[in-house]
């Protein structure tokens, strides 16, 4: 038995020849601006042809616009179906569409904006459910006109350490390379409350250039409460004016001289 290989229909002749057609459509969505060389034809199925040519606009380079032609049964007249601007291989595109959630970046809030949290947001968990903190360990974190509807869950909290951690008030940064002792042993280092308060403190220095801000246990500079502390001053001895002794500087009219003034 003899197989048939099946091939795909080869373009339609009379629309693969209708470049000019296909041009002038080309030409009325670009101007004001010129349309470039013809790149080709693409069979899109019975009948139907698209043209392609290429966007001398410098705004979309690597763009190509795209007319697809075609024609009814039997009809001889060919006739524009659709044109259009579509990239091609290299062009410079947009990019992928991101929700705005996602595309949201710390500092990105201002004045008067609001920001609403999502009611499956996994850094928070509700207020009266029981608290992993070891302050608040069994017991009910909602409390009437008190409480809060949602708190920091186990994620969140995670979280954030990680981001304050890592950031400009942590340890790996050359202001706490260079001071003299980590900001747990400051002064000016109060404490967390909660879970975090053997790893996090604020600054309470109004000279230092954290004040006021979350910093970690083993961060530091050079406003630390000790390094202020000068040690003590010595004082210098009264010098002591030996107006008794002399000392024998010789005689410049001979040996002799200097004997008779040394006995005298």
């Amino acid at each position: 038995m003899m197989r048939t290989r099946s091939r795909a229909a080869a373009p339609d002749q009379a629309c693969v020849a209708a470049v000019e057609l296909a041009r002038e459509a080309a030409e009325e969505l670009a101007a004001p601006s010129p349309v470039g060389e013809h790149l080709g034809v693409e069979g899109e199925g019975d009948r139907i042809v698209t043209h392609y040519f290429a966007c001398l606009d410098r705004a979309y380079r690597g763009w190509r616009w795209a007319v697809t032609v075609t024609r009814a049964s039997r009809a001889k007249k060919v006739t524009v179906s659709e044109a259009v601007l579509l990239p091609g291989t290299g062009a410079l595109l947009a990019p992928q569409w991101l929700p705005w959630s996602e595309r949201l970046r710390p500092g990105d809030l201002g004045v008067g904006d609001l920001l609403p949290t999502a009611d499956d947001d996994d850094r928070l968990v509700p207020g009266y459910n029981e608290s992993d903190d070891d302050e608040t360990d069994h017991q009910a974190v909602f409390e009437y006109g008190l409480g809060r509807a949602r708190v920091l869950s186990a994620i969140g909290r995670d979280r954030a350490s990680r981001r304050w951690y890592s950031g400009d008030h942590g340890p790996h940064t050359p202001i706490a390379h260079a001071a003299p002792a980590q900001c747990s042993t400051c002064g000016f280092f109060w404490p967390l409350a909660g879970a975090l308060k053997s790893e996090f403190g604020v600054c309470a220095n109004e000279y230092a250039p954290d004040d006021g801000k979350v910093v970690s246990a083993d961060h530091g500079c050079g406003a630390h409460s000790e390094a202020a502390v000068m040690p003590p001053t010595f004082e210098q001895p009264v010098p002591i004016l030996d107006d008794l002794g002399y000392d024998d500087l010789g005689s410049v009219d001979g040996d002799s001289e200097g004997e008779e003034l040394g006995h005298s």
